[in-house]
Formats: C-alpha cells, structure tokens, sequence
C-alpha cells in the first residue's frame, strides 16, 4: 500500500479502537479482514450473524476468533438488522458490512424508527490515494444517491467536508464536478455547482473552499487550470471531488482504483455512525484503510470535532 496508507495507519494508532458491529462476516476475505482490523487495534468487533457457520469460516481460514463475541443472527437480513440494533442501543461505534449485499445492509440503516438515519442525507465516499497526486482525494457519492437533487449534494458535500476534517484537513478544498467549467443550461450539473458555491457563501456550507463546475482536468491539474484561465483556490488542488451524480461517482472511483491502481477505503456518511462499506472485490489492505477512517471519525465525534449528523 502507498505512503497515504502508513500514515493513515500512524494517525490511528494512538488511538482507542472502536467498538463495531459487524453484519454477516461469513466469507473468508470479510472475516479476515475484521481479524486483522482487531489485531491492529482499529476496531473491537461484535460478529452479528450465523454462530456456527462464522466458526467454519474461521476455522477454514485458520482465524482466532474466540476473543469476539459472536451475536446470533440466522441470515443476512436479520443480521443486518440486528447490527444496527446494537449500534441503536450504544452497544457499538461503527457499523461494518460482511459478506451481505449492501442492499441488505442499507435496507436496516434508512428506516426512520429502526434504523441509523439523522436529519443529514446519506452518502458514501472514498478516500483514495494515487502516486500520482500528493494527496488523499475524496470521490463522493459513487454508491447511494443516483440522482441527487440540490439539496441532496448540499448534504453530500457536507458530510465529505466533515470527514476531511475528521483525517486532518482543517479547510478542505472542493472541486464540484461538470463536465465544463462554465455555467449553462444545457448541463443541469453546472447550475447545481454554482449554487453550491453560493450556498457556501452564504452558510449553509461550512468549512471549506469550493469552486464549481470544474471539469475533472481543472480539479486536478493546476497547469490545465491556468491553460484555461481558471483563477481559483481549488483548480488543481482539490481535496473533495463531488460528482455530478451516482454513474459518474462510481466510474471515477473504479477507474482510479483499476487504472490508476489507487487505494481506496470506502465509507458511509451522515448517519448516526460511521459504516464501513467494503466491496466484495476489496482487499483486506483496502478493507483495514476503511476501518482505519471510521476509527478517525469516531474518534472526531467523541472530541465533538464534527456534528453526530455528520459521522
């Protein structure tokens, strides 16, 4: 793993590991991944699911497992439920999906009376670092809101302006995405960037510079940025990219990490906790960096560096 890694890792070790709920670890790589998260100190995990059938899976994998208690829950739904029970009832910090399709999972975090939803819009972001940029960049949402409306982005860059905070970076700069730089009709996108730039002039964005619509040459590379005659704090320094949508989100993530072989670590916002939201094809590396930014949020939380909506 790149440098952003180890020193993602070197934030997180001072501090206290915190205690997640784990929905339905019963695949190898899932429950490997939890085990190493423990034995590194970033989570004290509580398995949610089949007892026995999370027993073969570690016996299978040679994983030690008899430290962490075992809830038992009969599938993945119920599992997921149950999870965020706990978390509902202070048993928990953190939520972290196993091996259960994320549908299942979210399908127990939205509900209103049961579940984990605050006054904020959820969404996800990750946390990627490139060899070819010199520092951690935050793609949001590339998996839940597929057509966020105005008020959805607002809360979408919120939440990512928090977790910027929570991994050390006191004003984040925001690129939000278009594909021009100009503002025009024609592109719905470019008019909601312009109006969250004004929202943040007025306040209802806080706590970091944003400049929008920024095509992705603009967000990131100050010399394409000055060849267009882009004055700006955030051309060609972003911290934040907010896409323009979900297609648009998740591409750019998938290519970073396949093509550009970025590392990523994957997170879910503006709800009660943080929830680490691992893909099937995550490595354990990738699914630990994930768990070493929910211990930071949790930990921004406790300082009350961040709002409880904006976990």
């Amino acid at each position: 793993m790149s440098a952003a890694y180890d020193e993602l890792l070197r934030r997180c070790r001072p501090l206290d590991p915190v205690v997640t709920a784990v929905a339905f670890p019963c695949e190898q790589t899932a429950l490997t991944s939890v085990v190493e998260a423990a034995e590194a100190r970033l989570i004290t995990p509580i398995l949610v699911g089949p007892r026995e059938q999370i027993r073969q899976v570690a016996a299978k994998a040679s994983l030690n497992i008899d430290a962490y208690p075992i809830e038992q829950a009969d599938d993945a739904v119920s599992s997921a439920i149950k999870a965020v029970a706990i978390v509902r009832a202070g048993g928990a910090e953190a939520l972290m999906k196993g091996s259960l399709h994320t549908d299942e999972l979210m399908s127990a975090i939205v509900p209103s009376a049961t579940g984990l939803r605050t006054g904020r819009r959820i969404s996800h972001a990750f946390v990627m670092a490139l060899a070819t940029y010199p520092k951690p960049l935050i793609v949001t949402d590339g998996a839940i809101n597929i057509a966020p409306t105005l008020e959805d982005k607002r809360d979408i860059c919120q939440n990512a302006i928090d977790l910027a905070h929570s991994l050390g970076r006191a004003q984040p700069k925001v690129a939000i995405l278009s594909a021009v730089e100009t503002v025009t009709t024609k592109i719905p996108s470019t008019i909601d960037a312009a109006a969250l730039c004004k929202m943040a002039d007025r306040g209802q964005i806080t706590g970091a510079l944003l400049d929008g619509p920024l095509a992705m040459d603009n967000a990131i590379s100050a010399e394409a940025a000055r060849t267009k005659g882009i004055i700006s704090a955030v051309a060609g320094d972003a911290d934040i990219l907010v896409a323009p949508d979900l297609e648009a989100g998740n591409i750019l993530a998938k290519q970073l990490t396949f093509l550009a072989n970025a590392d990523a670590a994957g997170l879910v916002l503006g709800a009660r906790v943080p929830i680490i939201l691992t893909s099937r094809a995550d490595s354990v590396q990738s699914r630990m960096a994930s768990c070493g930014v929910a211990l930071l949020v949790a930990h921004a939380r406790r300082r009350g560096d961040v709002g409880a909506s904006a976990a």
